[in-house]
């Protein structure tokens, strides 16, 4: 493991040696079958159904995972999967999951799809990438990915295989002789064949493929950028960008000793390449507390104790999930526990702060995308981290802050903390071909060359990376992307609706939450209420549901009609902070929100006579992730 605090290692490890001599392996199967080899007896990955301490736990050493991902691979191709054929999962998180994703990849092209999205938009991402089999889950009390799968294969002709995972032997009696009696019933809407995936891998050949992998680096896994719209996007990935991202993993953060705690979903790409592609690299070890990670039952209550039981040293998060775990006492012995990886939003400098006191345990803040196979940048375990910064290039990653035409030309590059364009490129990113459908590439590179992330950033003087807004316009929340031309869509479907700009509000637990600001047309009387319910009705993704909707006399356009949606970021600023302002009684309110160049938007604040010091304001205010300053 390299030691990496500057920019100058980065450059160090790049002048070493060429990226085509990091790894010799042409595929993650390869890799693998290698890692087994130096650590057979290793545990490899372990599966806790309930999220007690002592609940009961399966765990795989890396030979028993080998096995059955190879007795998957050879049951995918005895069904019909060619290497150019999909296998999707709809899925929770469980070691079967993990047996799949590299199972799929393996024989054919893997496409993960998220449990919680709705039957009309899996049905879409089924039909986009062309799925042949589906694994899913067995109906099960209390979850509802079976009804979610059927209702979706209704409008998925193209699947012709379902395969169940059942989680009956992942609990303990009394629950494990209950389930059977009380398992829900579920329709059947469709006519694909259906297979139980223990029985049907204890069929196969576990000890070698029963076919040749192609080693040309072949794309092998379709993983879709959100899926909150009726024409979902599919990044292709490569076994190159695989491996890229797990030698990242193997070179900078784990060692073969290592344990990282995931309750991260494995349909996200930070869970399954930096994390778990770095553990495979390593030879670490993974766990996965609950299916539902950090949404199943008692996982922040009993989170720290989960680091004690399997000595944890690392563990992967999100803004909104360190928030919640800050509202628990650290009532175990952590002293294992030796970084945290955070990614998915800006993490706000109150709480890196305050996790750091209370824990002993520094953050290390990421930026990565879905399009480059994930890994952009990071703050540096061994060397400074600017909060607030999502830290330096990894090696063989280039990242130029630029001016382009919406075509991709570059129209200029940017001076040291000038704000422009994030543009990368790195063995992730899959030049002129990014998306599976050819028309949403155009315009995605730069001059041919580098990825166009949509995000607005700058390169500091010692080369940390500074995200300053979203070219691209979305609602991230809590790591989920929304689109907000769903929510204006929706809302304009009312009769008495003129205009709509629906933006992200500042949330202390989410990040940002969905918002609408709304325009009648003349003489119209809807209410506010009025409109939520309408809103609640024609919103079709839950989570996409405006949390908050004002009704405007006018909304503020540029001069060609279109809405200006940073005056709308603006107002809701203003009134998130003044809120939180008044509520902890300190007597001064948001008087603008400016445009800084270096840091986006930034809350200006009246300095009042006495009394109000930076500290007391920053424990307000520093939950959220946009900056604030004096008149």
């Amino acid at each position: 493991m390299t030691k990496v605090g500057t920019l100058a290692d980065v450059e160090r490890i790049e002048q070493e040696k060429p990226i085509g001599e990091c790894w010799s392996e042409k595929t993650v199967y390869q890799r693998l079958c290698n890692t087994r080899d130096a650590h057979p007896k290793r545990p490899a990955v372990s599966f806790q159904l309930k999220s007690g301490p002592k609940d009961k736990a399966v765990t795989l050493s890396w030979t028993d995972l080998t096995r059955k991902i190879t007795q998957g691979a050879n049951l995918f191709r005895s069904l019909g999967i060619g290497e150019n054929d999909v296998v999707a999962y709809l899925l929770p998180t469980t070691h079967e999951t993990l047996i799949t994703l590299m199972a799929g990849m393996t024989a054919g092209i893997v496409a993960p799809i998220n449990p919680t999205l709705e039957p009309e938009q899996i049905s879409a991402l089924l039909n986009e990438c062309g799925a042949k089999v589906l694994v899913t889950l067995k109906a099960f009390p209390k979850v509802e990915i079976a009804q979610l799968a059927s209702a979706a294969l209704a409008n998925a002709p193209g699947v012709q295989t379902v395969i169940e995972v059942d989680l009956l032997p992942h609990l303990s009696p009394p629950l494990s002789w209950i389930v059977p009696f009380i398992r829900p019933k579920v329709e059947k809407q469709h006519s694909a064949t259906m297979l139980d995936f223990n029985t049907a891998l204890a069929k196969q050949n576990g000890d070698s493929l029963d076919f040749d992998e192609s080693m040309d680096d072949r794309y092998c896994a379709h993983f879709h950028t959100g899926g909150t719209t009726g024409m979902p996007k599919i990044a292709q990935h490569r076994h190159s960008g695989i491996l890229y991202n797990g030698w990242l993993g193997a070179e900078m953060l784990y060692t073969p000793t290592d344990v990282v705690l995931c309750p991260l979903p494995l349909f996200h790409v930070f869970a399954a390449y930096p994390i778990w592609s770095g553990v495979l690299f390593s030879g670490a070890h993974l766990v996965l507390p609950t299916p539902a990670g950090y949404r199943g039952d008692g996982v922040f209550d009993n989170f720290w104790q989960l680091i004690e039981r399997w000595k944890a040293t690392f563990f992967v998060t999100v803004p909104t999930a360190a928030t919640a775990l800050m509202q628990r006492p650290v009532n175990a012995d952590i002293s294992t526990l030796d970084s945290a990886f955070c990614g998915s939003a800006p993490l706000p400098m109150e709480l890196f702060k305050r996790f750091q006191n209370e824990t002993g345990v520094a953050i290390l803040e990421g930026y990565g995308m879905t399009e480059a196979t994930c890994l952009i940048s990071i703050n540096p375990k061994y060397g400074e981290k600017k909060v607030g910064s999502v830290g330096l290039r990894f090696p063989y990653t280039d990242v130029r802050i630029l001016h382009c035409a919406d075509d991709g030309t570059i129209l200029r590059e940017c001076d040291v903390d000038e704000v422009g364009e994030i543009c990368v490129n790195n063995p992730g990113v899959n030049l002129g071909e990014t998306y599976s459908a050819p028309a949403k590439n155009i315009g995605l590179f730069a001059n041919g060359t580098h990825l166009r992330t949509g995000d607005l950033g700058r390169l500091d003087g010692d080369g940390y990376l500074w995200i300053t807004g979203r070219a691209k316009d979305l609602i991230i929340r809590g790591g989920h992307n929304i689109d907000p031309a769903m929510i204006e869509e929706a809302l304009a479907g009312h009769k008495d609706v003129a205009f709509v700009g629906a933006i992200g509000q500042p949330d202390v637990h989410s990040g940002e939450l969905p918002i609408a600001y709304v325009e009648l047309v003349a003489g119209a009387t809807a209410t506010t209420p009025e409109l939520m319910t309408f809103a609640k009705e024609n919103v079709v993704e839950r989570a996409a549901v405006p949390k908050y909707l004002e009704v405007v006399d006018e909304l503020p356009k540029t001069a060609v009609g279109k809405i200006f949606k940073p005056d709308l970021r603006r107002m809701a600023i203003t009134r998130v902070y003044n809120e939180a302002l008044q509520a902890a009684g300190l007597g001064v309110e948001v008087t603008s929100v400016v445009e800084d160049k270096k840091l986006g938007l930034v809350a200006i604040l009246a300095k009042p006579d006495g009394g109000v010091t930076d500290e007391v304001v920053t424990q307000t205010l520093g939950v959220f992730a946009r900056p604030w300053r004096w008149e």
